[in-house]
């Protein structure tokens, strides 16, 4: 029987990186996206899996992803939309560039790569794509402001592409983490201590874990676990699902 194959975009690192790794381990091929050649590289050939360089803000390069997928492994059949960046800043102080690259990558391309994929999984009659979304796509923080649009975005985008795919065997839906130990998530806390006015060292307790239940960080294997059921048979009639594993954040 022939493999699966997996898009993940952010997969050099953090919980990109875990997805395509489990993938990997489940015998999907794999191909990962990043816009650092040398991490994404050398990751891929550890795990086995294809390297596509993209700079997913231009829409060019969202196309060429698919394209080259295609291209390299003759199909499309799960697509996971991770990549994504961070930016800590006041409304009134937020730049203009920051804001439209930031949708640009974690909104409009999750949309151009659903959009180009989805042909590929009609044609089969199944597919799953998958939206790394973020608590911040269920709740808003202050000085995050085109993060947690994005994210809100990506949860409606999600919704009405689940009920376009339906018929046609595609289940579109999104995890939504709290704090994973990613260094995306550490290199927000010097950002954080800033915008709050508090030492580095306290801003894990009382900003990141404040709202939640469980107190700890989220490991990124536990998302990789996720993805995997989302692609499952048990997962099939799972769709426009907000997968939320935030440590008890929204139980509030």
């Amino acid at each position: 029987m022939n493999k699966k194959v997996a898009v993940v975009t952010g997969g050099a690192s953090g919980i990109g990186l875990s997805v395509a790794r489990t993938l990997a381990d489940n015998n999907y091929n794999v191909v990962i996206a990043d816009i650092n050649e040398e991490q994404g590289s050398a990751i891929a050939s550890e795990a086995g899996a294809f390297f596509v360089k993209a700079d997913l803000s231009k829409p060019s390069d969202c196309k060429k992803l698919i394209d080259a997928s295609v291209a390299h492994f003759g199909s499309v059949d799960v697509l996971v939309n991770n990549a994504g960046v961070q930016h800590v800043c006041p409304i009134e102080d937020f730049p203009e560039e920051k804001w439209n690259f930031i949708i640009s990558l974690m909104l409009t391309a999750p949309f151009l790569l659903t959009k180009y994929a989805w042909p590929y999984m009609k044609a089969k009659g199944w597919g799953r794509v998958i939206n790394i979304s973020s608590v911040h796509g269920l709740r808003a923080s202050e000085f995050k402001a085109a993060y947690v649009s994005a994210k809100h975005g990506l949860m409606g985008m999600t919704k009405v592409a689940a009920l376009e795919g339906g018929k046609d065997g595609i289940t579109v839906n999104t995890i939504c983490p709290a704090y994973v130990r990613t260094p995306l998530v550490d290199g927000q806390i010097d950002d954080q201590a800033k915008a709050h006015g508090i030492p580095r060292e306290e801003v894990i307790e009382k900003i990141m874990l404040k709202k939640a239940a469980v107190k700890r960080m989220i490991e990124p294997d536990e998302i990789g676990n996720i993805v995997m059921y989302l692609c499952s048979d048990a997962a099939g009639c799972m769709t426009g699902v907000d997968f939320t594993i935030d440590c008890g954040w929204t139980a509030q």
